[in-house]
């Protein structure tokens, strides 16, 4: 696979605090890449670099093998970015809106009126954008950021604040940007949505990245503990303690969950004693894998 962006050792600091600190990484051509961290990570400010919205103190970055700084008007045409705050013309209509960034980059208004129709939003043409609901001004925003057809799409925090029905409705949309052959870079703090979405993901912390790969991968290799819950009485405390030595066993007047790298053993022994009553259980997620490497405390 061709690199579609090239990053080596970027670095950027804002006085006293230290935003990315020696960052690398490739995103392949069509792949879907997702950028994780907490808060003050450096996510926002590694994805302007690449974006070309900032400039870094040191290291280089390629984007579809051109650098990103100084502003390079050939690779705008190449690029399309949603801001992690949307900002829309509140007194224009939706169409209003979409063919004015058509306008900025020679795009007809065809294309434009195409747009609204593939993002649901014909029905909103002739509404003033401070109408639109947050997840219909977050695929204004898109939208806007695809009207001239884009190699390389970035996108920071799409859906943060929208509830779960606009959510999954937009990741549809993102799916689709990137079938067409689009190369997608998503920043996100919704763990679910990166192993719903992305090829592979990078979590950051610190200006730094602490891992890079796919999240299936990640998640398989924290090897953590399986968390199998039966309903309470199917099966005391004392016997699952006396039955599993090597697992974690809590419980309460609801359920029994007990935690062990061996949940074939443990399944199978519930089997015998018929106590699978309200059986469920839980692997390893990538939110998992997110806490161990970045903890656990609240950030200020």
């Amino acid at each position: 696979m061709t690199s579609a962006i090239v990053v080596d050792d970027i670095r950027k600091r804002y006085r006293t605090t230290v935003a990315v600190d020696g960052l690398s990484f490739e995103v392949g051509t069509g792949e879907f890449f997702g950028i994780l961290g907490p808060n003050g990570a450096g996510k926002t400010t590694t994805l302007e670099i690449v974006e070309g919205l900032r400039r870094p103190d040191s290291g280089t970055v390629r984007v579809l093998g051109v650098p990103p700084w100084p502003r390079n008007a050939a690779l705008r045409s190449r690029i399309g970015v949603q801001l992690q705050t949307t900002a829309l013309f509140e007194r224009l209509t939706t169409a209003e809106q979409i063919r004015a960034f058509a306008a900025l980059y020679r795009v007809p208004v065809r294309r434009a009126d195409e747009m609204l129709e593939a993002f649901g939003l014909t029905g909103k043409a002739r509404a003033r954008a401070s109408a639109l609901s947050g997840g219909q001004a977050q695929r204004l925003a898109i939208a806007c950021a695809l009207v001239h057809d884009p190699e390389v799409v970035f996108l920071d925090e799409p859906t943060s604040g929208l509830d779960p029905q606009a959510r999954r409705n937009l990741w549809d949309l993102l799916r689709k940007i990137n079938a067409e052959g689009r190369t997608v870079v998503l920043t996100t703090h919704f763990m679910d949505e990166a192993e719903v979405l992305c090829d592979r993901v990078s979590i950051m912390d610190n200006g730094r990245i602490l891992r890079c790969g796919a999240p299936a991968a990640l998640v398989r290799d924290l090897a953590a503990a399986h968390r199998i819950t039966v309903q309470a009485g199917a099966i005391s405390v004392e016997a699952a303690v006396r039955s599993f030595p090597d697992a974690v066993v809590t419980g309460d007047d609801e359920s029994l969950t007990i935690a062990t790298p061996d949940p074939a053993a443990v399944l199978a022994h519930l089997a015998t004693r018929d106590a699978l009553r309200g059986l469920s259980v839980r692997g390893a997620t990538l939110e998992d894998v997110f806490l161990t490497l970045t903890g656990r405390e609240y950030r200020p």
